[in-house]
């Protein structure tokens, strides 16, 4: 066989097994519930609500500029805490000692 003979047969095979593969939306038909939820949920807000002191969509960088310098000039802002129990924890059982 000659070199060129050799690629065209290559080349067919290659493009028939493209060809037989399944398009994604009908294996996802099959995959049930679990799918649909999973794919769901990674799908972007269309309608995001976004606190006050965030950067919005379209702003210029300017919040995320003020925390860069703030970092730089070591002014970071403090860390809330907050609780979210009140009382103490214990073991809640005996050692069977």
């Amino acid at each position: 066989m000659s070199y060129k003979v050799v690629t065209i047969v290559a080349a067919a095979l290659l493009v028939s097994a493209c060809a037989a593969a399944e398009p994604i939306g009908s294996r996802a038909a099959g995959f049930g519930e679990a799918f649909k939820y999973d794919t769901a949920i990674q799908i972007i807000n269309p309608d995001p609500v976004y606190p006050p002191e965030a950067a919005q969509p379209g702003s210029n960088g300017d919040v995320g500029a003020q925390a860069a310098q703030r970092y730089r000039t070591d002014k970071v802002k403090k860390v809330q805490t907050m609780e979210t129990t009140t009382g103490t924890s214990g073991s809640g059982g005996s050692s069977g000692r």
